[in-house]
């Protein structure tokens, strides 16, 4: 059975980081594209970031190029969402996918506030 559980959300100043994971159980995430994507109060799911299972260079959304990161951990079946500089408008509910399937996680809500 195919699970993906988020974590790691919460409430961070401006300019401040989280990371967040996704622990993966019924597949390995090594041999799928997998994805982070977030929802805003009153706006559409949009894709953040997406990772390869060919290892070719990560996806970005122009509005978080050079301050987020998306990463594998083989060992742990999981994937990381490393977000620097953090903003005001990246406050959203994040979800991790599995694209093949359409396996989504429940979400982890970040909350940029000062």
């Amino acid at each position: 059975q195919v699970q993906l559980v988020e974590s790691g959300g919460g409430l961070v100043q401006p300019g401040g980081s989280l990371r967040l994971s996704c622990v993966a159980s019924g597949f390995t995430v090594s041999t799928y594209s997998m994805s982070w994507f977030r929802q805003a109060p009153g706006k559409e799911r949009e894709l953040v970031a997406r990772i390869s299972s060919t290892g070719g260079r990560p996806f970005y959304a122009d509005s978080v190029k050079g301050r987020f990161t998306i990463s594998r951990d083989t060992a742990r079946n999981a994937v990381y969402l490393q977000m620097n500089s953090l903003k005001l408008e990246d406050t959203a509910v994040y979800y991790c996918k599995r694209i093949v399937g359409d396996y989504w996680g429940q979400g982890t809500q970040v909350t940029v506030s000062s």
